[in-house]
């Protein structure tokens, strides 16, 4: 599904320049389901925004199903994430002034479905997340737990095939922690792929193969049975 070779990512000011990654070379199969482990700083959400198209590496190659996405314009890219790759946030990014229903029916918005079809498959992610009582509400009248349900419902209300989890229990209880998991796991089982940042490895856990960064490096790689 993608494959990265050599990948590095400078960000430059007048005064300095930080290598963020450097040499990255990783694989992510169809139905996997990765954790990104490693210390605050050592390049873990870069790698996550390079994948996600959200960013361009300074060099190296991506491949994202068959796509070389480094010689991509921005429009280009843009038209690839779409309906291929849902976000989940650990600060939910979640829209105020938008209803729960609202929030979630964007990405299919951006896709122009037609209005029944986004209608229905809105109710059926919102059912899916236990929210559907909850369609009518905005943002700050739910609980953490439950915006981050209206998140993942909004990741995955279009099929991607890539969903990518950035500390996703980061704001969360460990019962709530445990069910957004328990909902990211159940959706790998059906078929999406994963990529989630962490720092925990109880979170860690769920997933099929472990990634450890360092200074922008991959370190070690371990699977789990």
């Amino acid at each position: 599904m993608l494959l990265i070779t050599n990948l590095q990512k400078i960000f430059a000011t007048e005064e300095v320049e930080t290598t963020a990654l450097n040499g990255i070379d990783l694989t992510i199969n169809d139905g996997e389901f990765v954790a990104i482990m490693g210390p605050s700083g050592c390049g873990k959400s870069t790698l996550l925004n390079i994948i996600g198209l959200l960013d361009n590496p300074s060099s190296g190659s991506y491949n994202f199903y068959g796509s070389d996405v480094e010689k991509m314009s921005e429009r280009q890219r843009a038209q690839l994430r779409k309906g291929n790759v849902g976000f989940v946030f650990q600060s939910f990014n979640l829209i105020d002034e938008l209803t729960v229903f609202e929030n979630v029916e964007l990405p299919l918005l951006y896709l122009k479905e037609p209005i029944k079809q986004r209608n229905e498959m809105v109710e059926a992610t919102l059912k899916r997340m236990n929210m559907m009582h909850r369609r009518n509400h905005f943002p700050q009248q739910l609980s953490g737990g439950q915006q981050q349900r209206v998140a993942i419902a909004r990741a995955v209300v279009a099929k991607p095939k890539l969903i990518l989890a950035d500390e996703p229990t980061g704001n969360l209880d460990s019962a709530n922690g445990k069910d957004v998991m328990n909902l990211l796991q159940e959706l790998n089982e059906e078929g999406t792929t994963i990529a989630m940042v962490t720092h925990s490895p109880y979170d860690a856990s769920y997933a099929h193969r472990t990634v450890n960064l360092f200074d922008g490096k991959i370190v070690t790689e371990n699977f789990h049975v």
